[in-house]
């Protein structure tokens, strides 16, 4: 499948490690311009490297929290600099903290927005005004089944991904005539770090390791398996690609037939 992605500028949000990492991995694969950003240093570093050793490809990367206005708009503001407007933003984040609402305080629902929601909504409305000039943009919002089926023990996400789903509808609808598409990708269980360390919380909870655990999880998605963080990078780069242009405000589940839910 020919994308038409090469020379196209992207930026992965929360991609030194798990799926955005992994985003950024096959965008590279495609000769995109790659710009990642996380809270770690340390592991920015390394992922450029990995990139570098795979693609051949030096990849530009900010140390951002995605909590912080300052930093998403200098991460933005660098991108710009480098490689003069982005073309694909893929925002991604990582998972609010579990438990049950009783267990979770307002700063935990404040903390949460900021990061879900408010990250997209910032990151979006920046990369907007050259999109629109460009007449030409992808907005590919990584969210969660539990959008389209809450998970247990995971309030924060199940709420706040939600809004980030409504926000993505709403704003294709309004964007759609500067051909820039906006979209969600739902990942269903994934073998990334924090679905290791759920995994380890539940474990810990239920008396029994985090290994029966996971073993566990794989027996309720039909494919009797977890989602490799490639597999939901590949449906990111599709929805990226020329021959999606015509999909806007659509979530696509990557779940290996976790839910059940006919939409």
């Amino acid at each position: 499948m020919v994308t038409g992605l090469k020379g196209k500028t992207v930026l992965v949000t929360a991609s030194s490690m798990g799926i955005g990492k992994a985003v950024a991995e096959l965008f590279a694969a495609e000769g995109c311009n790659i710009a990642i950003c996380s809270r770690s240093k340390e592991n920015l570093l390394s992922a450029t490297k990995e990139i570098k050793s795979k693609y051949n490809i030096d990849t530009m990367w900010s140390v951002c929290d995605l909590n912080k206005k300052k930093e998403i708009e200098t991460t933005h503001q660098a991108v710009v600099d480098q490689y003069g407007s982005i073309d694909i933003l893929v925002n991604n984040c990582g998972g609010p903290v579990p438990g049950m609402f009783q267990q979770l305080e307002e700063t935990d629902w404040d903390f949460a927005y900021e990061q879900v929601l408010l990250s997209a909504v910032r990151f979006s409305r920046l990369v907007l005004p050259g999109m629109m000039r460009n007449n030409w943009g992808r907005i590919i919002n990584i969210t969660s089944i539990s959008v389209k089926q809450p998970v247990d023990n995971l309030i924060l996400s199940n709420s706040l991904r939600a809004g980030v789903t409504g926000f993505a509808k709403s704003l294709s609808n309004e964007v759609a005539r500067f051909n820039i598409t906006v979209n969600n990708v739902a990942p269903g269980m994934t073998l990334t770090r924090r679905l290791y360390e759920l995994a380890v919380i539940e474990a810990k909870e239920k008396g029994i390791s985090h290994e029966e655990i996971l073993a566990d999880m794989a027996k309720r998605i039909p494919m009797n398996r977890l989602a490799r963080p490639e597999e939901i990078g590949s449906v990111v780069v599709f929805l990226a690609s020329r021959q999606a242009a015509y999909i806007t405000g659509v979530t696509i589940n990557v779940d290996g037939g976790y839910v059940k839910g006919v939409y």
